[in-house]
Parts: C-alpha cells; sequence; structure tokens
C-alpha cells in the first residue's frame, strides 16, 4: 500500500487510506468523507484486513484488487463494500497479479479452492467417496 500512496502522491492524485490502525472515529470520517457528493477524492486504499464490517462505500465506481490473499472470502467482502443498497452505477472489479509469483499461485489455488467447494455445495451428488485417488492427491499437491 506504501508503494500506491508514493505512487499516488506522485501523480497528484487525491487518495484517502484505511488500516486496521486507523480509530473507529476517523474511519467513520474518512467514509464519510469519500461518500460525499462534495468529495473530490479519487482513490481510497483500504486494507483487507480494514475493510470489514459495516463499511458501505457506494460512492466507488472501482475496486482494484493489488495484493491477494488465501482466503477469497475476505477479497470477495471487499469488493461487497461496494455493492450495498444505495449503488447506483457500475462498478468495476480488476485482479492486478505479477505473473509467475507467488500471487499467481494464490490466485490459482483460490481457483481451484473455488471449483471444488462448488462441486461440493453446487452438485450434492458427488462427494470425496466418488474421487478417484488421483484427484483426491491433486487437492494436497
Amino acid at each position: 500500500m506504501t508503494l500506491l500512496e508514493k505512487e499516488l502522491s506522485l501523480q497528484n492524485i487525491k487518495y484517502y487510506t484505511l488500516t486496521g490502525s486507523i480509530s473507529k472515529n476517523k474511519r467513520k470520517e474518512l467514509v464519510d468523507r469519500f461518500q460525499s457528493k462534495d468529495d473530490n477524492t479519487d482513490v481510497f486504499l483500504i486494507s483487507l484486513k480494514a475493510g470489514g464490517t459495516g463499511l458501505n462505500l457506494t460512492a466507488a465506481s472501482a475496486v482494484i484488487h493489488y495484493d491477494p490473499w488465501w482466503n477469497i472470502s475476505a477479497q470477495n467482502q471487499a469488493t461487497d463494500r461496494a455493492y450495498r443498497i444505495g449503488q447506483n452505477e457500475k462498478v468495476q472489479v480488476f485482479y492486478m497479479v505479477m505473473k509467475d509469483s507467488i500471487e499467481e499461485k494464490i490466485v490459482q489455488m483460490q481457483k481451484q479452492k473455488k471449483e471444488l467447494s462448488d462441486t461440493f455445495i453446487e452438485d450434492n451428488s458427488i462427494n470425496i467417496s466418488q474421487m478417484s485417488k488421483e484427484e483426491i492427491l491433486e487437492l494436497f499437491s
């Protein structure tokens, strides 16, 4: 996030930053300012840990994930912060992942985990006892 802040400053782009170290009062103040029609701040940098409960950003028009987590649910919740009652605009979601990096491997693992979850949750006719030895071993590779 520090690198993004530095680049935004160099480009004279107005931004807010929200991390876990920011107090609840300051957090509310930043969100309220960003949500205000009078605010002309272009970017709101939010760490996934800080972007939890009670955060609504219907003023956002884009969500950019630049540091994937192992837990895809945390990213999905962060995206959902822009999709709330009161959102009148389309919201674009982008994932920035460096090629041949650990992040790329994390994203691939998330995809596999989602496919596996979908298989067991969406298609309840399949269960682990129906998987081949190779399919089970693939879960741990």
